[in-house]
C-alpha cells in the first residue's frame, strides 16, 4: 500500500536545494546542498535534475524555457526515511536574463522516480547584471535615459543572440543630450566571458508619417569590454550620436 501510495505523491520522497544566496551573477558558478529524505517506501531515483528556468513572451502568452539543464546523479536508492545531502555546483549561464521589470528565474530540482509523481523543488533567484552590464546601466544613467521596462521576448529566428528568446531593456530620455531628439533606447544585450555584446535600437522624435514608416529607428551593434562608466558612457554617446 505504501508503494502505491508513494507512486501518487503521497509519502513519497522529497527534495530540497539549499543555496548559499540567491543573489548570483550570470557566468558565476553556485555551490549548493541537495537534500534527499525518503518517503514510507523505498524508491528507484532515475537522475537528480537541475534546470535553469525562466519564461518569455510569445504572441500566445508566456512559455517556461530552460535556460540550462544537467543530472547530478544516477541509479541512487532511497530507502524510507533516509536523510541524504549531496554537494552540487551549479553554473549560471552568460544567457540568464536579469531579474528586472517582472522577469522571475528559478532553479528547479527534480527527482526523476519511475511510475510515481516526481518530487521537484523550487529556488528563485535574484539575477543581478554583469559588472560590464551594469557600466551600461549606469552610463545610461549618465546620458540621461531612465530606466523604464525589461521584458524576455521570443526570438524564434535567433537573430540577436541564438536562443529562442532575449531579454530587452528600455530607456526613456528624460535629460541630457538627448532628451528632445530620442523617443527611447532599447538594448539587447549578450553577456560573455570576455566582452558584453549590445544590440542597440535608437527611437528618434518624429511625426506620425516617420513612425508608420519606421523611419525613425535605427539600429546598431557594439562591443563592451570594459567595466569604466566613463569609457562606456563616451561609446555609447558616440554611437547613439551616429544614429540620433
Amino acid at each position: 500500500m505504501k508503494n502505491v501510495l508513494a507512486s501518487i505523491g503521497i509519502g513519497n520522497a522529497s527534495v530540497d536545494t539549499v543555496l548559499p544566496s540567491e543573489t548570483v551573477r550570470p557566468g558565476e558558478t553556485v555551490d549548493a546542498d541537495v537534500h534527499i529524505t525518503g518517503g514510507n517506501a523505498e524508491q528507484e531515483v532515475g537522475t537528480i535534475r537541475f534546470e535553469v528556468e525562466t519564461r518569455y513572451r510569445t504572441d500566445d502568452g508566456y512559455r517556461e524555457v530552460d535556460i540550462d539543464r544537467f543530472t547530478l546523479a544516477d541509479g541512487l536508492t532511497i530507502e524510507p526515511d533516509q536523510e541524504e545531502t549531496r554537494e552540487v555546483s551549479i553554473d549560471i549561464p552568460y544567457g540568464t536574463p536579469v531579474t528586472v521589470g517582472g522577469i522571475d528565474v528559478w532553479i528547479e530540482t527534480e527527482l526523476d522516480i519511475d511510475l510515481a509523481v516526481d518530487p521537484e523543488d523550487k529556488d528563485y533567484l535574484d539575477v543581478q547584471p554583469t559588472p560590464r552590464l551594469q557600466a551600461v546601466f549606469d552610463a545610461m544613467d549618465d546620458l540621461g535615459f531612465s530606466f523604464r521596462t525589461a521584458e524576455c521576448e521570443a526570438d524564434p529566428y535567433g537573430r540577436y543572440t541564438g536562443s529562442s528568446f532575449i531579454q530587452e531593456f528600455e530607456f526613456r530620455a528624460q535629460t541630457g543630450p538627448f532628451r528632445d531628439a530620442l523617443d527611447e533606447v532599447e538594448i539587447v544585450a549578450q553577456p560573455g566571458p570576455d566582452q558584453l555584446d549590445l544590440f542597440v535600437e535608437i527611437d528618434r522624435r518624429g511625426g506620425l508619417l516617420s513612425e508608420m514608416a519606421d523611419t525613425d529607428e535605427s539600429k546598431t551593434r557594439l562591443s563592451v569590454t570594459s567595466t569604466d562608466v566613463a569609457q562606456v558612457r563616451d561609446d555609447l554617446k558616440r554611437e547613439i550620436e551616429r544614429h540620433s
